[in-house]
């Protein structure tokens, strides 16, 4: 983001200019069409999964997207040179290969508002592993967070049905890996001013290659080209992925962080309500308690955030951590 060496104009003090809640307004309503977008990919994807191999799946909608994504920045006239190719190449492998690997196969195996759910576990793995690597040390309500989410965690993945817990396993595994490249894109931050729609372009391109390749060595025939395998794989490339990624940027933009977590938090609840209606995923009552828990979790954090934001707002040139919140 640039910064301008000249005097900002001088409002009336206590009065923010008309302009500036104008982008709050239109902020808010990003996340508010976001939310539902985002949060229905879920079951959008378990749909085309029913009529192709996850992997073949994964293969076709990175391709598409990465696509959707380099005619983004040439529309936004951005450079077209990656990122360090270094720190670049190790969060595609993990936010794109593991995270969208281990959950696509997840997803095709196991309910859609139960991986959703599980997904958003990653702030909770970013938030110790920040502790462990880069010596951020939990505080207060981060605490009481993570223990709600874990006690969640084992209500939704139930590992005393030991027959069941291999798909939770892998979307845990996945949440993992998303937060892991989280923290490497910290490290890279304090080294580097990275852009974040050529950051996820060039994961993307890069972390998608050994996908692509386990499509091809794993290939078996398919997809099948109905219309709803059509419109599911056209849905979380448009909607999920390229309009997705244009509302979330411009909520960063115009909100503070916090405000733009609490946004998120009706994806998970729109994938679970969304399952529910069209798939008929109906949770247990244990899981349906866990999955309360860990959401209750992540409104603790991203309220947390939000009053941290409000007491010590963000330099005007710093350039937010994105990462895509969806599979």
């Amino acid at each position: 983001m640039e910064t301008s060496t000249s005097s900002p104009p001088v409002h009336s003090a206590g009065a923010p200019s008309a302009q500036a809640a104008r982008s709050r307004d239109l902020g808010i309503l990003a996340l508010v069409v976001l939310g539902p977008i985002w949060g229905y990919g879920w079951v959008a994807t378990k749909v085309a999964l029913g009529y192709s191999q996850p992997m073949t799946f994964a293969a076709l909608r990175l391709l598409l997207t990465v696509l959707c994504l380099f005619l983004m920045m040439v529309a936004t006239r951005r450079s077209l040179r990656p990122p360090p190719l270094g720190y670049t190449t190790i969060i595609g492998l993990l936010q794109t290969t593991a995270f969208v690997g281990l959950v696509i196969v997840a997803l095709s195996s196991d309910a859609a508002g139960k991986v959703a759910v599980l997904c958003y576990t990653m702030p909770f793995w970013l938030l110790l592993l920040a502790w462990a690597f880069l010596s951020e040390r939990l505080h207060g309500v981060q605490w009481l967070a993570v223990t709600l989410a874990f006690a969640g965690l084992v209500l939704v993945v139930a590992p005393w049905q030991l027959g069941d817990v291999t798909s939770s396993v892998l979307t845990i595994a996945g949440g993992l890996a998303w937060a892991a490249s989280a923290l490497v894109v910290k490290l890279m931050q304090r080294e580097h001013h990275v852009d974040v729609l050529s950051l996820t372009t060039w994961q993307m391109t890069i972390g998608m290659v050994p996908l692509i390749i386990i499509a091809v060595l794993t290939y078996s025939g398919g997809p099948d080209w109905t219309a709803e395998f059509i419109w599911g794989l056209s849905y979380t490339v448009i909607f999920a992925n390229a309009v997705a990624w244009v509302l979330w940027l411009y909520a960063l933009r115009t909100l503070s962080a916090g405000a733009a977590g609490l946004g998120t938090l009706a994806i998970p609840v729109v994938g679970v309500v969304a399952a529910w209606l069209q798939l008929g995923e109906v949770p247990t009552m244990v899981e349906g308690v866990g999955m309360v828990l860990i959401v209750g979790a992540l409104a603790i954090l991203a309220g947390g955030g939000l009053a941290a934001g409000r007491r010590q707002p963000p330099p005007a040139d710093e350039e937010p951590v994105v990462q895509p919140l969806t599979d």
